[in-house]
């Protein structure tokens, strides 16, 4: 299909979205809908009911014949219909939304953030229709562990809670520690230790770094094919090396972070700043001299991991990645994998040293009620979803089967965080298995707090492959703390007015996609930094910042203080 096509077809899709879902808001769907603020019966025990579910899929399990499926229908007593979609993004969105516009759309959405998930305008919107349904009384009378997380979570029921009040959908808390810094360069210390260097202090550190990386044969193979700093359009190169120039919040995953700053209680952006300009110049300084890829802003993540992966040598020296799994197989035959360690922030010419931070849960709603659901299957599935709210719960929904796939720590195991108890372990696949079809896996990853995961019984060895989540765990510690917290933008709690969704939505991407492009041209030299900044700075004023800003900010006013 061709890109054309593409977004003709995304267009028609959109409206016929509109149109259904207002029909659907005026006709009440079929004839066992469900409306807004209907009251709910009073059910003890587990009636039998269907539910039929949308849910993305993984290639290596299948929901229907799943053992935390079966476990959920004799616990509750629910026979599932599944709705499936793949874990690729534009794929689900793109089902998600034909489902929607058909009117057949399901009881129940169960989605997963980096997958695809309800943005919050769309939570206001459809709820204001009547097609997604508030889940306020369902969780005040029969979701006493939601509950509780919610009131012992600021943050997570702001995230939850539109400005009327309701919660229109339940989005995942995932409180993970390495994943709330992104913006992260991991370096062969094997290369280091050759040639007798040490781990940058400085921007201009890293310069001789790469130079050495690039010219004094690190692998010994006689040849100059060394690849000294790489990354790809996904995990870029911009937010590490910024926040040494200047505060850059943005992270590397796509799907939960925001280029938005504050300054003085005033949103803004660091993308027409002086401090941007004079990163983009260093990176283009090391981009002239040969020392960034070439494929680093165009390749995917797995041309990335190939090149970590090169076959005959070593050959990459650097990455920016969260974590070095993305461009090197962890459990490598070699041991390659083990070469990399991660860099702490580097002091850039004015004396910053900034690291950005990323809120790591994603704001929208991926458990989500729709008028098709009886009283007697809202019920039920507020019940399943409180269920996840418990340990018991989430690591059967997470990890499967007790005994099979995990397992209880013995005397002597150690968890995350070592001041806690370990509470459980996960039994590692043996080589060549067949994933187990056992567990929901990220689907039931809900209210996944630091206590959990720090809970969990992990190697002492940094270097195996049993020990990666604590050398992840480690490595961020390096990074923690060297955020700005006074600059952090809070927009996992800020709400668009819904009628505002569409225009804020066109002017963020087009914004974003803007300062994205002109970084690339930069920084590859295709824009000369010195004469076609100010043009840069008009064009971006142009697309509408002004009043992009001023949406943020009127939202942004409306959070309790």
């Amino acid at each position: 299909m061709t890109v054309r096509a593409r977004k003709t077809r995304s267009a028609v899709i959109a409206g016929l979205c509109l149109s259904a879902l207002a029909l659907a808001a005026c006709s009440g769907g079929s004839g066992t809908a469900a409306k807004a603020g209907d009251p709910l019966p009073t059910i003890t025990g587990n009636p039998a009911v269907t539910i039929n579910v949308f849910a993305p899929q993984g290639p290596d399990f299948n929901l229907a014949t799943n053992a935390f499926t079966q476990a959920m229908t004799k616990k509750f007593n629910i026979t599932f219909k599944w709705q499936t979609s793949t874990y690729d993004a534009g794929p689900a969105k793109e089902k998600r939304q034909i489902s929607l516009a058909s009117g057949d759309y399901p009881d129940l959405y169960l989605l997963i953030p980096w997958v695809d998930q309800f943005t919050q305008a769309d939570l206001l919107k459809l709820g204001k229709q009547g097609v997604v349904l508030p889940l306020n009384q369902l969780i005040d009378q029969y979701a006493p562990n939601i509950k509780k997380a919610l009131d012992a979570n600021p943050d997570y029921k702001a995230m939850a809670t539109a400005p009327d009040g309701k919660i229109y959908g339940m989005p995942q808390w995932v409180d993970c520690y390495h994943c709330s810094y992104q913006g992260k360069l991991w370096m062969n210390t094997t290369w280091l230790k050759k040639l007798g260097l040490e781990q940058p202090k400085t921007t201009e550190d890293v310069r001789k770094v790469l130079q050495a990386f690039k010219t004094r044969d690190p692998n010994g193979n006689g040849k100059a094919d060394e690849i000294p700093l790489s990354a790809d359009v996904r995990d870029t190169l911009i937010p590490y090396f910024m926040n040494s120039f200047i505060y850059d919040p943005q992270g590397t995953s796509g799907n939960n972070n925001s280029a938005l700053v504050l300054k003085d209680g005033k949103v803004d952006i660091q993308a027409n700043k002086d401090g941007w300009k004079e990163g983009l110049s260093y990176l283009n300084s090391l981009y002239k001299e040969g020392l960034i890829d070439k494929g680093a802003f165009t390749q995917n993540a797995d041309a990335l991991q190939q090149q970590g992966d090169n076959a005959k040598t070593v050959i990459l020296g650097s990455a920016t990645v969260l974590h070095p799994g993305i461009f090197v197989t962890i459990g490598s035959p070699d041991g390659r994998d083990k070469q990399y360690d991660a860099v702490s922030p580097v002091t850039g010419p004015s004396g910053a040293a900034y690291s950005g931070y990323n809120f790591p849960s994603v704001p929208g709603g991926t458990f989500v009620l729709t008028n098709k659901a009886t009283p007697e299957v809202q019920i039920q599935a507020i019940k399943m979803l409180d269920y996840l709210f418990t340990p018991e719960g989430e690591i059967n929904g997470m990890f499967g089967t007790e005994g099979k796939t995990w397992t209880k720590p013995q005397a002597g195991e150690v968890a995350l965080d070592k001041s806690v108890k370990p509470l459980y372990r996960q039994i590692p696949l043996k080589a060549g298995a067949t994933p187990p079809n056992a567990a929901w896996q990220a689907i039931a990853q809900y209210n996944n707090t630091a206590g959990f995961r720090n809970a969990e019984s992990i190697s002492t060895d940094l270097y195996a492959q049993a020990g990666y989540e604590r050398r992840l765990f480690e490595a961020t510690k390096l990074y923690d703390g060297k955020e700005d917290k006074a600059q952090i933008y809070p927009y996992w709690k800020v709400w668009i007015d819904p009628s505002l969704g569409s225009e804020v939505a066109t002017l963020q991407t087009n914004i974003e996609n803007y300062v994205q492009q002109n970084a690339l041209q930069f920084i590859t030299g295709s824009k000369d930094i010195t004469k076609d900044w100010d043009a840069y700075v008009k064009g971006l004023d142009s697309l509408g910042l002004k009043r992009y800003l001023e949406i943020q900010q009127t939202a942004y006013d409306k959070l309790p203080k």
